[in-house]
């Protein structure tokens, strides 16, 4: 058996190692392979960098060590990978010392948060999942803030995408915005999955080179806000890039420049089913994450859908059998009278009346209840949060007996309400209030898919036992379509004092333990920004539970995403997963 003399290792002697060819030591916490090949002596750490195949299984010719589980291949002086699959095997310093073979079982210190920064960034370029995993938990072991990957996803799917923001930046996003509300434990797997949905988008994309900015001495803010709805307007997808791209550059404080955006992407009624207002929201969060510093690569960005947005006004459900557009610009027209009166007034605190009329049967009377609220000193942020809530209750109230896709329908409005709020809570102006306007006509359009509209449940408050509830929600998402009993739990969780943290903490899980898309992604954040607002209220139970009942209608899945990261797990905490 070897043994430790001054902090080495001896392997044996330089005889014994040519005869056959390679030796397993152990020292210092690891496993090492020392190989002797052409006249000199190499050591490697025996645990291949991929999934953990013991390298000395494997085979040595013209300098290279191949691993033959998955056939990954290092240089075996350095320890360095051919295959970006894979990562770089730690190398050990080798001496012989009188015919003596001595290994060194420490290996030269490396900046760990440098290092899977690195590897993280090779993972979104080649789109290797597992890699992307491995780089999450590294960085994450090493104290990395969650920013550090987060601005490399971002940066990443910023550039590598000729399309613009789209549904992975989206998803990237509301994964940062869930973190505060998830366990510990699954933090590191929603940055993952985020990562994941970014490098699948950019696979195989071009880079998108931003626009340089105007050469000019114009600095009004208002100017070049008319500028970029005007550019919009016409679809002048260059032009508006400019436009804001040097509106950035010029330092416009990020309100203004946000004021410029959301003016724009309420000027045409309800742009693209309201996921123009949704991604540019996306993108603002992003940047209060990431620093305004990326300012002007992230919300270029959005440019492109914008110019290119379909407009709801084009659209025969908006114009037949009622006339909804013309309707909507009606209103928008009496809107600065209507803020004016509202002014003199206070005190307004219809939120939840509001939403329940916006679930109405005639458009013209809730865009008069609308009016009225606003006529009464409603402020931006409530109407917001009211049609928000509104946009909830469609969910809480969608009966399974609707084609399996109407899910994603009135998931559709449910997120762009979200989004109008939260941009109205960030920069509210009586352009951007047009948009509560838009999507309560959306929230009416979905109208068909709450007949027969599903009863919400009502429980009583007896005390529950949460634990045993949160283990029954996790059974019930195991099984399909079991959309109400899931629903009925989640109510008796809320009304039977439980702490709702660890209810919110388990859905999210829940989401995250299947192969969770765009639409997932959404609702989670959008149900969970809607409930921190509601919390302990019935409108905070309905957004809850609209929320679960979307989730449990789409679980559970293959899982596939799952397993790639409790591989990546298991290999960093030193578990086998090769067994024979």
């Amino acid at each position: 058996m070897a043994t430790q003399i001054a902090e080495q290792i001896r392997v044996g002697s330089i005889d014994e190692l040519k005869t056959g060819g390679c030796r397993v030591v152990t020292g210092g916490g690891h496993a090492i392979a020392v190989f002797h090949h052409d006249g000199r002596v190499y050591a490697v750490d025996n645990r291949c960098p991929h999934m953990g195949f013991p390298l000395d299984r494997g085979s040595v010719k013209d300098g290279i060590l191949t691993c033959h589980w998955h056939n990954a291949r290092f240089d075996l002086a350095s320890g360095g990978t051919f295959n970006p699959f894979a990562d770089d095997v730690r190398s050990f310093p080798v001496t012989v010392v009188d015919g003596e073979v001595w290994v060194d079982p420490q290996p030269a210190q490396r900046d760990e948060t440098q290092h899977w920064s690195g590897r993280l960034r090779d993972g979104m370029e080649h789109n290797i999942r597992l890699v992307t995993a491995k780089s999450v938990l590294g960085l994450h072991a090493a104290g990395a803030d969650y920013r550090v990957p987060l601005r490399i996803g971002a940066d990443f799917g910023a550039t590598y995408t000729a399309a613009g923001w789209g549904a992975a930046m989206t998803i990237l996003t509301a994964t940062a915005n869930i973190l505060p509300h998830l366990d510990a434990d699954d933090r590191a797997v929603a940055l993952y999955q985020g990562l994941l949905h970014v490098a699948r988008e950019c696979a195989g994309r071009p880079p998108r080179f931003v626009v340089e900015p105007l050469p000019t001495g114009e600095t009004r803010p208002e100017v070049f806000k008319q500028w970029f709805r005007d550019f919009i307007d016409v679809r002048a997808e260059d032009a508006a890039e400019r436009c804001l791209r040097t509106a950035v550059e010029l330092g416009l404080p990020p309100g203004h420049i946000a004021d410029m955006i959301f003016a724009a992407s309420t000027d045409h009624i309800y742009l693209d089913a309201g996921h123009t207002l949704d991604f540019a929201n996306k993108a603002f969060e992003l940047l209060d994450h990431i620093g305004w510093e990326h300012a002007s690569q992230t919300l270029t960005s959005l440019v492109h859908g914008m110019a290119r947005a379909r407009r709801s006004h084009e659209l025969s459900a908006w114009r037949h059998p009622i006339d909804l557009a013309s309707l909507v610009w009606q209103a928008r027209e009496e809107l600065p009278a209507l803020l004016e009166q509202g002014r003199q007034a206070t005190g307004w605190n219809g939120e939840d009346a509001l939403a329940r009329e916006m679930l109405g049967e005639s458009p013209s009377d809730i865009l008069d209840a609308i009016k009225a609220a606003i006529k009464a000193g409603a402020t931006a942020e409530q109407l917001g949060s009211a049609v928000a809530y509104a946009a909830f209750l469609r969910m809480a109230h969608f009966h399974i007996s609707n084609e399996f896709g109407d899910w994603d329908t009135v998931h559709n409005t449910l997120t762009a309400a979200n989004a109008l709020h939260r941009a109205l809570q960030r920069a509210p102006s009586p352009e951007l209030l047009r948009g509560v306007l838009d999507v309560a006509m959306s929230i009416y359009l979905d109208r068909f898919l709450n007949m027969p509209a599903q009863r919400i449940p009502e429980t009583g408050g007896e005390p529950a036992d949460g634990t045993q509830l949160l283990a029954e929600i996790r059974e019930r998402m195991d099984v399909r379509q079991q959309v109400e009993e899931v629903s009925h739990l989640v109510s008796r969780y809320l009304t039977g004092s439980c702490e709702p943290d660890a209810l919110v903490a388990a859905l999210g899980r829940a989401m995250l333990n299947e192969d969770a898309g765009f639409h997932s992604f959404q609702i989670v954040d959008a149900g969970f920004s809607q409930y921190r607002q509601r919390r302990g209220t019935e409108s905070g139970r309905h957004v809850l539970i609209g929320m679960a009942r979307y989730l449990a209608a789409h679980a559970p899945t293959s899982r596939a995403v799952g397993q790639t990261y409790q591989i990546a797990l298991r290999l960093h905490r030193g578990e086998e997963i090769f067994r024979e």
